[in-house]
Order: C-alpha cells, then structure tokens, then sequence
C-alpha cells in the first residue's frame, strides 16, 4: 500500500514531499527545512506478543519507563528490523511511518507534537516526505496522547585548546 493512496482514500489533505533520501528524521528536518519539532519520527515497540508504534518529535527520545508507565505494562523494548520489515512490509527499510492503524498497530502520539501546525514525516520510501496538518492527522490515526519522550540535549563541543607558540 501506498502512503499517499491510503491518505487519498481517506480524503484527507496532504502533500507529499520528495527529497534526497536521508537516514533520520532530524536529518529529515534539515534538508526540507521545517522545525526538527513537527517532523514526526515512528518507533515500532514490542510490549509482550503485540506491536504499538510511538510518534514522537525528532527533537525527542522514548524515555522507556514513561512509555511503559503509558501503556500499563511491566516491559516495552524495541521491535527488531526483521520484525520492522514484517510489520512495514511495504515500506523501504527504516522508512516507518507514523500510521500504525494502516498496518492494524495501536499509535501513541507524545504530547510534544500537540500545538504543532502539521506534520511531517517518512512515507513508504526514505525520499518521500509526507506534510500534513496535525488535526488531520489526529482525525486520520486517533493516537493515544500522552507524555513519554524527552528532549534530546545537543552534545556540547569544548572548545578547542589555544596552542602557544614555542620560540
């Protein structure tokens, strides 16, 4: 199935967006030049024998135990590729996008992406970009809300030591 004909038959606006393929999210953010903040990153779960696909903002990290907290569940680890590959089969690989009720997977949405206009995010191949209001998205996918992720600090560079001269 293609992401953008499921959208089509729902009759929900859309755009998709091509770019050169990239390998993250943030990267994502960069290189079509939207805040990190409203490109949506998929993150498929196993909690025991099912599957539950996390939308967070590319800003983010899953914080495991707020997740598990969420769910009600005593273990939440991530899904391997083979079971990635097996749940996403028409997707390139990596390429997971936020729409678990597509492929019959509950979706919690992080709180982080409430108050965003729209959204953006990976369709069925990493040169594909999706770019959707939020509430369409809301109204599409019907995610479970909650808060389960944490911004991601930048890593400080220290700067460079001053090198004297000798002689």
């Amino acid at each position: 199935m293609s992401i953008p004909d499921y959208l089509r038959g729902l009759r929900v606006p859309f755009e998709v967006i091509l770019h050169r393929p990239v390998p993250s999210a943030a990267r994502l953010a960069g290189t079509v030049h939207v805040p990190g903040r409203w490109v949506a990153k998929s993150v498929l779960v196993r909690v025991g024998s099912e599957y539950v696909l996390a939308v967070l903002p590319a800003t983010h990290k899953i914080d495991f135990d707020r997740l598990r907290r969420v769910l009600g569940v005593a273990y939440v680890e991530l899904a391997d590729v083979a079971e990635l590959e097996r749940v996403f089969f028409d997707c390139q690989p990596g390429a997971v996008p936020p729409l678990g009720r597509a492929y019959g997977v509950k979706t919690v949405m992080d709180a982080a992406l409430v108050g965003a206009p729209e959204i953006l995010f990976d369709g069925n191949q990493h040169h594909e970009g999706v770019r959707m209001r939020l509430t369409d998205y809301e109204s599409v996918e019907a995610p479970q809300k909650a808060h389960f992720a944490e911004a991601i600090t930048p890593k400080r560079v220290k700067p460079a030591k001053k090198r004297r001269k000798v002689g």
